[in-house]
């Protein structure tokens, strides 16, 4: 063993003055259940973070399956970092085995990552029952692996394993994995709550007392089994720790790591430690949502700083105080963190609060049309309608309350059947007839329902008129009943989720007919996809020649 840190001067805990933020997505991240990254999501989702400015990126685990291993043969030649360092993980050597036979310590090595983390256990309980092993052996695994890795060059991060959980029982045998690996030369030791369940006051009560008692550089990895990922994470820090791991938008598995998108932000803007560049933090949200679109999970809309709805307001009281003074309902600027702040319209909007969204959305309304718009939003959302989540709705209706009528495409009608046949299939056909300025317009199209089928025929019907429809797509569709005591007779509510690959929005229908309520929602979200991609486009006139 190196024995590098053996005259080292111990700490007292201090809050520092910058940590490392380590991003873990693409190995603990992606072991969310309903993850899923192929190689290119992998190396995409390493692009995003790199642009942020974390410090590192754990790609993964080399040699553990097929996916890892051709991310780090690939890595060298397609990503070009600019900020990041590539991590490669692993674990220590087996027991009873030489660090340099092992092939997870070998496969670290021919990752070609400048640093590498490898996990060792720091709870007795797992050295005795997990690796049926004994306690020195324990011991010695953790500095044979660590050593071995530092005399090949490369910079090592430990991961103490349960350490939390471990020092609980027994501090002395959690303490003796930290030194054997400090002494062997780890850069970073790295405390786990792996079971995620250890409460802040026990972690001030913990680190405080271990971080006195080495040298190497602090880290900490909390899991949110508790709720409290972040909140450790931050009394890990200020009690000294410098640097901390987590994932983008908190996943993980179970409950999720610690999430980067509130711990960065905190750190940065609550507790003046410098994370990662300042001039990148107005990059979080937009990465934030890139990468939840790169691994197909929606984006929480309550997530703190980066959410839709972080900085979204809706009672009257409080969107009149905003407008007065934005600090009045939000703990920071949203721009600082590349979020921005919204206005939420509701039947409990007052004519204040569509004043402010109208600003927002660069319309002018007179007071007579806001007030139309309020009346009528009052009238839809006692009939079903819900608003607040239908921000492509509620433009249109808004800019409809100041005189403009949609000119893109006129509704003649639509016919929808369903077929069984005799082979048991059903097939679904939708013809729809509209109007494109003055020329008619009849087009078909068959789906696999009839919302599909439908939207087929409209896309088929303007599509050669407007090639930017090519651009929109439909991401989610959602029915919900709204009175069920009615039975097959009930109101039902229909929300669309469309994007752009550039912005994402919601439009509603509401109606006793299923299809015209999809209709109501699928029509609002072309018109709004158009109307954002080609301009406004009026009207000219009524009717064409020949037309409705």
């Amino acid at each position: 063993m190196s024995g590098r840190h053996e005259h080292a001067e111990l700490r007292t805990p201090a809050l520092p003055d910058a940590v490392d933020v380590y991003d873990t997505t693409l190995r603990d991240g992606s072991q969310q259940e309903g993850l899923s990254l192929t190689v290119d999501d992998k190396l995409r989702v390493a692009e995003q973070l790199d642009h942020l400015g974390v410090q590192y990126i754990e790609g993964g685990w080399p040699g553990a399956n097929p996916k890892d291993e051709e991310f780090f043969h690939r890595a060298p030649a397609e990503l070009d970092l600019s900020v990041a360092t590539l991590v490669a993980f692993g674990s220590t050597r087996r027991a009873g085995a030489r660090a340099d036979e092992d092939e997870v310590l070998r496969h670290l090595v021919k990752a070609n990552t400048p640093a590498v983390c490898i996990v060792g256990k720091a709870w007795d309980h797992h050295v005795t029952e997990a690796l049926r092993t004994d306690l020195e052996e324990g011991v010695r695994m953790v500095g044979d692996s660590v050593d071995f890795l530092v005399r090949t060059g490369l910079r090592v991060f430990f991961d103490a394993e349960h350490f939390f959980d471990g020092y609980k029982r027994n501090p002395a045998y959690s303490l003796r994995i930290l030194r054997a690996a400090e002494e062997a030369g780890a850069e970073v030791l790295v405390l786990c709550d792996t079971n995620g369940g250890t409460l802040p006051h026990e972690v001030d009560n913990i680190v405080g007392q271990v971080l006195p008692q080495v040298s190497a550089g602090m880290g900490v990895h909390f899991h949110n089994d508790g709720g409290c990922a972040v909140a450790n994470t931050l009394t890990a820090v200020r009690l000294g720790a410098t640097q901390v791991q987590g994932c983008i938008n908190g996943y993980g598995e179970r409950t999720g790591n610690a999430d980067l998108c509130a711990a960065v932000p905190n750190l940065a803007l609550k507790m003046g430690v410098r994370t990662i560049a300042s001039d990148r933090l107005e990059r979080l949200t937009p990465v934030a949502h890139h990468i939840a679109e790169l691994v197909n999970i929606n984006p929480h809309p309550q997530q703190p700083y980066v959410g839709t709805s972080s900085f979204a307001h809706k009672a009257g009281l409080h969107t009149s105080a905003i407008a007065r003074s934005r600090d009045a309902y939000e703990h920071i600027n949203p721009d600082l963190v590349g979020n921005g702040t919204r206005f939420v319209v509701s039947e409990l909007a007052g004519k204040s609060t569509l004043v402010l969204k109208a600003e927002e959305l660069g319309l002018e309304l007179e007071s007579a049309a806001l007030s139309s718009v309020l009346e009528t939003l009052k009238r839809l959302e006692h009939q079903g309608y819900h608003f607040e989540v239908a921000d492509g709705s509620l433009e249109l209706l808004m800019r409809g309350s100041g005189g403009w009528t949609q000119g893109f495409f006129r509704l003649e009608s639509f016919r929808i059947l369903t077929e069984q046949r005799e082979d048991g299939r059903f097939v679904t056909e939708a013809t729809i007839k509209l109007w494109v300025g003055d020329e008619r317009v009849v087009a078909t199209a068959e789906g696999n329902g009839p919302v599909n089928a439908l939207d087929g025929a409209l896309r088929k019907a303007i599509g050669g008129q407007y090639p930017e429809l090519g651009k929109l797509h439909l991401t989610d569709y959602r029915v919900r009943v709204l009175d069920t005591t009615k039975g097959t007779a009930a109101v039902t509510r229909v929300l669309l989720d469309t994007t752009d690959g550039e912005r994402s929005w919601s439009t509603i229908g509401v109606s006793e007919n299923i299809i015209e309520a999809s209709w109501q929602a699928l029509s609002d979200s072309i018109v709004y996809g158009l109307l954002h991609n080609t301009g406004p486009r009026d009207d000219p006139s009524a009717s064409g020649p020949g037309g409705p």
